[in-house]
């Protein structure tokens, strides 16, 4: 696509100032997990805590970006890579709103999640990788999409025939098995204070 005919408009009101005036730092909270590892869940209630402590928060999630914006992309490895491109677009302009942007996606792949992390400024991409076993996931089954996969009637599923690339050095990692939703909650709630996203100023 030929660019060189478009460029950047500036506007008088800055992220700086959309920040301050939200009194928080924008960032976007990248989960990442398989199938069921809680990421829409956990995500979900980490905004309901940042919204009763009066932040301005926007939750993207896979499914429901898929009923729009990219309802035009399928689940082969290509629409994928898409798929998180146009997401990782996305979360860019509502941290320039100055918001906190929660993305739900199970993001297999590495290379697309530092991709998205190279969109922004130096800390405002926090990954958080649901740590969930895939014994678990396929346990919990909420959807029933690894009995289907196990039945050969969805292709390219994630952890059945095809990979997920674990996060190496994820910002926080959240082991859902182990520790019920609101523990899972507040310890993202607890790094978010701790490296001054957001501040105690609880309503």
């Amino acid at each position: 696509m030929a660019t060189f005919n478009i460029v950047w408009h500036p506007h008088p009101v800055t992220k700086e100032n959309r920040s301050e005036q939200k009194q928080q730092r924008p960032c976007i909270l990248w989960f990442t997990g398989l199938s069921g590892a809680g990421k829409s869940t956990i995500a979900g209630a980490v905004e309901e805590k940042l919204y009763q402590r009066g932040h301005h928060t926007y939750l993207l999630d896979g499914d429901n970006v898929r009923h729009g914006l990219n309802g035009d992309l399928g689940f082969s490895d290509e629409d994928r890579v898409e798929n998180i491109r146009r997401i990782g677009e996305a979360a860019k302009l509502f941290t320039d709103a100055g918001l906190i942007v929660l993305t739900a996606f199970i993001s297999p792949f590495r290379a697309d999640r530092q991709l998205v992390r190279e969109l922004v400024e130096q800390g405002e991409f926090i990954e958080v990788h649901m740590d969930t076993p895939l014994t678990e996931c396929e346990q919990r089954d909420p959807k029933g999409l690894y009995q289907k996969a196990r039945d050969g009637l969805i292709k390219n599923f994630t952890g059945i025939d095809s990979e997920y690339e674990a996060p190496e050095a994820a910002e926080i990692v959240i082991k859902s098995a182990e520790f019920g939703i609101e523990e899972c909650a507040d310890q993202i709630i607890d790094y978010l204070l701790a490296n001054q996203i957001i501040y105690a100023r609880a309503k």
